[in-house]
């Protein structure tokens, strides 16, 4: 799983594999293995190289990803960011100029197109369906604005990154 981890403003590039209690993370380009154990919730002991960290985490609001960990000598205050999650949620990138591109997170089939071409939408609006890997997937307006482009057709197959249209 590849994350975006935000730390006291600065952004961190993290990649996790978990296998039962063994977990590898690579870190801004910085490989850790630990073993991890949870004996309580909230309570986590990391184990590298023979050494035992204690970390405490404490959701932050009914955010799961904003968190805050205590480790004893330090604190801090963690956001963690899945860009796929991100992509899929809003569905759409802002552009300097105003404009929203809603573009398809992976592969697959218009199912449906929920708008049409010059329709005015408002912030989560539904544009488009696309069915990837058996799941349906609603892309959303991340902005209201006026639909300039519509590039999708139900029945058509679309590439991770084709620009299903364009919100102003």
């Amino acid at each position: 799983m590849k994350l975006t981890a935000l730390i006291e403003n600065e952004k961190h590039a993290i990649s996790v594999e978990r296998e039962g209690s063994r977990l590898v993370a690579d870190v801004d380009g910085r490989c850790v293995e630990l073993t991890v154990r949870e004996p309580e919730d909230g309570v986590y002991l990391l184990i590298s190289d023979g050494l035992v960290y204690e970390c405490r985490v404490t959701r932050e609001g009914l955010k799961a990803e904003q968190c805050h960990v205590d480790t004893g000598n330090h604190a801090y205050d963690i956001t963690l960011i899945d860009p796929k999650r991100l992509r899929a949620g809003q569905s759409a990138g802002a552009q300097a100029d105003g404009t929203a591109q809603i573009v398809a997170p992976m592969p697959g089939k218009v199912v449906r197109v929920l708008v049409e071409q010059g329709a005015n939408v408002e912030a989560g609006q539904g544009i488009v369906v696309v069915e990837a890997m058996k799941m349906q997937n609603e892309m959303k307006s991340p902005r209201a604005g006026r639909v300039t482009e519509l590039h999708a057709k139900a029945g058509a197959t679309v590439n991770t990154g084709d620009v299903l249209a364009v919100i102003e």
